[in-house]
Formats: structure tokens, C-alpha cells, sequence
């Protein structure tokens, strides 16, 4: 890619701020938001790549109030749109065909004192509340690149062209992207944020820590009966469908007004070629536990998003010359208690604290919140997830070690990336996935993209880069049968048969759900996903 720095070009319009904000979700929203109840004089932007706050952000949520208490001290009296206190754990171990409650839930993740929020709302609800602080936010506008000064230094952001044609040229309705510089940028992207990705090759900020390893979470809410919830009742599982190989498992959380929100998370970590994560999730609605829930029910919205799950060990230095990392894009998803809105606001605050107090220099923000209560919680529970890597049993055997000491074991596991833990066909044996027959909507991948309410410009360059489609035809196909196309959950990846061109990688970018697993799992490091033009993407309602 271009240095958007160096090429040259027509003069692009300016806009300079002190503080720029890269995602309008709970990070990017509390730093925003901290920052002028600290300093009302200072200038903050907050820029958003879907087309309306909350439009992209997809979560569980059940999520700890104690940093939001101190972010927004009387927040209950007006509390996000959906926003139901948490009144019941059960956690199941499943078969097939049935299962068994476990008699306790396991530490960390009883949810008393908790609520049940849909994050999308939650972002819409707390954008007005910075905005009347002063923040100046801006939906459909997406950064496509970082602004370097002569040394390097972070300087802002640029935001991508609009009205770019697929071929490059420029449609009528061309407009060129905005150079935003400020003193300091902060990038609140979320997980696998193509921003941060770069900054952390270009300034090494990986160099002490672990690669960083994500999940992939699936989610939909469906409309029932009223009378089949209960309202404040969270149900966690794990077992089948998947095998003790791969780590997964499900949530299904009662809102209200006959509302289930519903989900299946798979670490991107699984060996099994012919593993389908959208399948796997497919399959679990159909469990004895669940299907009676949902049957003549309707599907109200889904999607799907990576989720970040290294931990402690993967976390890289979090600053650099005129930037810093939080959230999300950092690392900092507790993973046992499958929470990181605390976090994401916990680092906001306290990037926002840090930025007033050394009058706007990032430097001596990673020991800050290397520091900080944040991470204090992520060193506890750093063992845990590395500990499946040996198999179900072995994990649950580890964490159990792990939540009795406190997680004061005197080693630390590794993470290594979820890029190279694929096996090869032919060298890995499938396990019986023992499915059973689907009934339940959406009836394959196309149809919940329609639920996903995506929408790309079909006439604009695809945002899905394949460095060499050759290796797609030939190595691939061979060595892992073209896993994209069933680790995509959204269709996007298709190998076909053209009569004029042969065998080749047809990308459907237009259905992305910008979930960023292609750019995680692919086993070659290929595919890189990038942003496409602001306001694209999926429109996602109350997930």
C-alpha cells in the first residue's frame, strides 16, 4: 500500500483536533468521554467506520458496572435501552442428545450484581452524553490509514476516498478523504483493528509478548413468546457440538420482552480443517435445551465478530510516538469470564487520565496500565485459556488449578497465533461431528447475511486483499481444502469453476460482517482485511 505520507497527490482538507479517537464502542466512547470531564477546553474527535454509532459493535453483553459507575455516576436513572439485571446463572455440560447442569457455576462467572446490555445500544446510548461533553463524533467515516511526521511519529489519521469505483476510478460522487491530525491519536478499534495491526509491525510493539490469539463469537436475537423467558437468566454451555479437541461454547441470556439473545464462540485456535464455526453454532440451537426456546420464533438481527482472547501474556506495548492502544485492539477481554466491557472502559478512563495529566504524551501509558487493575485481572486468569490447548478435560482440570491459586502458578503458558494450529488434510482425522438435522432458520450462510442487514457498494475496490490467489487454486486446496470458505461465517470466500478462467478464488466481499477471521485464520497470512468505504458494512440492531 501506498505511504498515504509520501505519494503524491492532490492537497487534501485538514482537520486538526487534540485528541483523535479510531471506534466509537465502549473504549473509544469512555476515553472520549473522560477526557473532557477532565478538560473541558480539550478538542476530541471520535470517528466511527459504520454508518450509525453501534451498527457494528456486536457482543454477548453481560457486563460488570463498576468502571461504568465511575464513568457516569448516576447512569441508572437513564439506563441504556436494553439494560436487564442479571438474576440467574446455569452452566451446562451438553451431549447431543441432553446434558447436565452443573451444580455451580464456576468462579468468575457468576453474574450477580451484573446486567445484560445490547452493546450496539449502549454505544448509541452513551454517544449523546460525550457529545453534549463537547466530543465531536463522526459515524461513516473510516480511517484507512495512520499520518506519520518526518520521524515517525503518529500525527493522525486519514480517512479513506469515497465514490471509488472497483477499478479504481473515480465515480461521480467522488470525494476524497480528510486528513485528521492530532496530538495524540488513540486507537479504540476492537479486536484485529487494521490500524493497529500495521502499528504494531511498523513500531514492533509485539517484540516482548506473545502473539495475540482470538475466538470467533456468532450471535442472533430472536423474538419469542414472551411467556418462554425469564427475564435476567444467563445460560452458559459447553460439550457438543464441539469436540474435545476445540475450545467453544455457547450463551444464551433472557432479555426482556420476549427477547433471547443467543450466541456459540469458537477459539480460532481448532486443528480441524473441515471445522465450520457457523455450522457448530447452527447445530447447538438445535440442542433438546434450546430448539424448544426458539421454534416459531423469529430472527431479529445476527452477525458475527472476532473476539480478542491472548490475554496477559499477548499484550503488546500499548504505546508509541503519538498513539496509544485500548480495549479491545489492546487485549484486554478477560477471557473465563467471557467480559471485556469493564476492561475496554477501565482503559479508556485510564487512557484519558494519563493523556490530561502528561498534557497529551502517550509515553508512560503501558506501565500505567500494566499497572492498573486491568491487568491485575487478566495476570490471575492468563493460564486458563492456553491450558485447552491440550484438550477439553485438560482444561477444565487447569483452570480449576488456576482458580484455586489465584493464578500464582509460577509458570506462564504460551499462546502461539491461530494462523499456524491448522492441521493438513489427510494428516488430521476429522472427528464424528454427530450433527443433527437443521429446522431452525437462518437456512444457511446467505440467509443470515440478510440478517446481518450488510450492505456494500458492489461497485467499489474489495476490501479483502489476497496477496497470491494462486496459492488459493493449488497449495491450498491441496494442503487444507480451502478452509475460507467454513471458517468465513458469511459466505464471502467461494472457489469456483470458470470455463474461461479455470479454478479460481471468487471473493463476495459485499456480504462481509467485518468479523476479521479471514485475516486471523488464514494459514498462509494472505489475506489482509482492510476497511472499506466509510458506512459499509453490516447494520447490525441491538446485538
Amino acid at each position: 500500500m501506498t505511504d498515504p505520507t509520501t505519494a503524491p497527490e492532490a492537497e487534501r482538507d485538514v482537520m486538526e483536533y487534540d485528541v483523535v479517537i479510531v471506534g466509537a464502542g465502549p473504549a473509544g466512547l469512555s476515553a472520549a468521554i473522560r477526557l473532557k470531564q477532565l478538560d473541558a477546553d480539550t478538542s476530541v474527535c471520535v470517528i466511527e467506520k459504520s454508518s450509525t454509532i453501534g451498527a457494528h459493535i456486536l457482543s454477548g453483553a453481560v457486563i460488570e458496572t463498576g468502571p461504568l459507575d465511575a464513568l457516569l455516576p448516576g447512569w441508572r436513572d437513564n439506563p441504556p435501552p436494553i439494560c436487564i439485571p442479571a438474576i440467574e446463572d446455569e452452566f451446562w455440560l451438553l451431549t447431543r442428545d441432553g446434558g447436565r447442569k452443573l451444580p455451580m457455576v464456576p468462579p468468575g462467572m457468576d453474574n450477580h450484581g451484573n446486567v445484560i446490555v445490547s452493546l450496539g445500544a449502549m454505544c448509541a446510548w452513551m454517544a449523546p452524553q460525550a457529545e453534549a461533553l463537547g466530543v465531536e463524533i463522526y459515524p461513516g467515516f473510516a480511517a484507512d490509514s495512520t499520518l506519520h511526521d518526518a520521524d515517525g511519529k503518529v500525527i493522525g489519521v486519514r480517512i479513506g476516498d469515497m465514490g471509488v469505483a472497483k477499478d479504481g476510478s473515480h465515480k461521480p460522487g467522488y470525494t476524497q478523504g480528510i486528513d485528521i491530525r492530532a496530538k495524540v491519536t488513540v486507537l479504540a478499534e476492537g479486536a484485529r483493528g487494521h490500524l493497529t495491526k500495521r502499528l504494531v509491525k511498523r513500531f514492533g510493539l509485539d517484540a516482548d509478548s506473545d502473539p495475540q490469539g482470538y475466538s470467533i463469537g456468532i450471535k442472533e436475537l430472536w423474538q419469542v413468546p414472551e411467556e418462554r423467558t425469564s427475564p435476567g437468566k444467563i445460560v452458559h454451555s459447553f460439550g457438543w457440538p464441539a469436540d474435545n479437541a476445540t475450545y467453544g461454547g455457547s450463551f444464551l441470556y433472557h432479555l426482556d420482552k420476549g427477547r433471547i439473545a443467543l450466541g456459540y464462540v469458537s477459539g480460532l485456535d481448532y486443528k480441524d480443517p473441515q471445522y465450520k464455526p457457523w455450522e457448530a453454532f447452527q447445530q447447538w440451537k438445535h440442542h433438546p435445551t434450546v430448539k424448544p426456546l426458539l421454534e416459531g420464533g423469529e430472527i431479529i438481527s445476527a452477525g458475527a465478530r472476532a473476539i480478542v482472547t491472548g490475554g496477559w501474556q499477548s499484550l503488546p506495548k500499548v504505546e508509541m510516538p503519538g498513539a496509544l492502544l485500548i480495549g479491545d485492539t489492546a487485549g484486554l477481554l478477560n477471557v473465563p469470564k467471557i467480559k471485556g466491557t469493564h476492561q475496554a472502559i477501565r482503559s479508556g478512563m485510564l487512557a484519558a487520565e494519563h493523556l490530561v495529566a502528561t498534557s497529551l504524551d502517550p509515553a508512560g501509558f503501558d506501565a500505567k496500565l500494566r499497572g492498573s487493575d486491568a491487568m491485575a485481572e487478566l495476570r490471575k486468569v492468563r493460564n486458563i485459556k492456553p491450558g485447552f490447548k491440550k484438550g477439553l478435560w485438560m482444561g477444565m482440570l487447569n483452570a480449576a488449578w488456576e482458580t484455586v491459586t489465584g493464578g500464582r502458578s509460577p509458570w506462564t503458558l504460551k499462546n502461539k497465533p491461530d494462523w499456524c494450529s491448522l492441521e493438513k488434510i489427510g494428516e488430521y482425522e476429522s472427528p464424528k461431528r454427530d450433527y443433527v438435522t437443521r429446522s431452525l432458520p437462518p437456512r444457511d450462510r446467505l440467509a443470515g447475511v440478510y440478517f446481518a442487514a450488510t450492505e456494500h457498494d458492489e461497485d467499489q475496490p474489495v476490501h479483502l486483499k489476497v496477496a497470491d490467489t494462486d496459492i488459493c487454486v493449488t497449495r491450498c486446496t491441496e494442503e487444507y481444502d480451502n478452509p475460507c470458505t467454513r471458517f468465513c461465517p458469511a459466505g464471502v470466500y467461494e472457489i469456483v469453476e470458470d470455463e474461461a478462467e479455470g479454478r479460481r478464488l471468487q471473493i463476495n466481499a459485499a456480504n462481509c460482517v467485518h468479523c476479521k477471521t479471514c485475516d486471523i485464520k488464514d494459514p498462509y497470512e494472505i489475506i489482509t482485511w482492510v476497511t472499506p468505504e466509510g458506512g459499509s458494512g453490516p447494520n447490525y440492531q441491538n446485538l
